[in-house]
């Protein structure tokens, strides 16, 4: 059994660390709401640039834009990865990482080549710690993204799969060069509520578009609604220039906004999931502390009465020798 100076020790160290969770945990909470609000936030956009690329595309003599159109034999493909830039978050990063790993070897299985680009420190540490080769990262905006952080991301990636496979693109940070694929795809990790974050695989190009009596859908997005049926009264637009240049001009932005949006989901999941670990730790240290108490409790109450019994001992050893006196 532990002795009572190593249970009060143990007692301490883990009353410390209680106090790092659950000052986690407070902060997690308050970022959750905070990045619900930037959802919010970026969702008039979103539906926006949605309703005038329907309407662009309906417009336009054919669609075929590049980022509209389906390569006869894709040979590469490129999958983002999007992670956390700090730990303490239970199995998110673990979760989404095991989905991007799922979908290469998918890819792989169809005779493509996979390019991994990753958004997030963890994610970059675990590519890096297996010796795996990384087209391109970024760091150091999970939890608070803003749409200038992920620009030069969303452009790099648009213009990769814009030369298309056997074209060399710029790599990240002007270090060389490197050859665009035919697919574009992000995982991340999608939020469903405080206690459910769901990892999402979605391909981002070729955009999956469907014409259905001149009403074009342009996928599902991430942070609009259900688009209007084709029942409801819809907007006119007059278009200037015309609706292909334009539609060449937006679709660009609407790939970099539905990128933003994966990183707005993935941080309030972030959020969510450090909060729920941190809860579970904070509540484990309270039980141990508890078991640590008793433990350490029981050991007082066992010193005390050796003592006592010591104390009566010697007592009774000296009122012997003084009547054998």
């Amino acid at each position: 059994m532990a002795t009572l100076r190593e249970l009060r020790s143990r007692i301490k160290s883990v009353n410390s660390t209680k106090k790092i969770t659950k000052a986690q945990e407070l902060i997690a909470t308050s970022r959750i709401t905070k990045a619900q609000a930037r959802v919010a936030a970026a969702k008039p956009y979103s539906v926006e640039i949605t309703k005038v690329l329907s309407q662009l595309a309906s417009a336009s003599a054919a669609l075929d834009h590049p980022l509209l159109t389906e390569r006869s034999e894709p040979k590469r493909a490129a999958i983002l990865v999007v992670t956390s830039d700090s730990g303490m978050c239970g199995g998110y990063n673990s979760n989404v990482i095991k989905e991007a790993e799922e979908l290469t070897q998918l890819l792989r299985g169809e005779g493509k080549d996979v390019v991994v680009y990753v958004m997030g420190s963890k994610g970059i540490g675990y590519y890096t710690f297996r010796g795996r080769e990384l087209a391109g990262s970024w760091a150091g905006f999970s939890q608070q993204p803003k749409y200038a952080d992920t620009a030069s991301a969303g452009r790099h990636l648009v213009e990769l799969f814009m030369a298309g496979s056997g074209e060399q693109v710029d790599a990240p940070g002007g270090e060389g060069t490197i050859e665009g694929v035919d697919e574009l795809h992000i995982v991340y990790t999608q939020f469903v509520s405080m206690l459910t974050q769901t990892p999402q695989v979605r391909r981002v190009a070729p955009l999956e578009v469907q014409v259905h009596e001149e009403i074009v859908e342009l996928g599902d997005d991430m942070l609009s609604d259900r688009q209007q049926s084709s029942d409801e009264p819809g907007a006119d637009y007059d278009f200037e220039p015309e609706a292909d240049a334009l539609l060449s001009a937006l679709l660009p932005k609407y790939v970099n906004t539905r990128i933003y949006a994966a990183l707005l989901d993935a941080a309030a999941s972030e959020s969510a999931a450090r909060r729920t670990a941190m809860k579970a730790a904070t509540d484990n240290a309270n039980d141990l502390v508890n078991v640590l108490s008793r433990e350490a409790n029981q050991a007082r109450q066992a010193q005390i009465t050796q003592e006592i019994s010591e104390i009566v001992g010697g007592a009774n050893a000296l009122a012997a020798s003084a009547g054998s006196d």
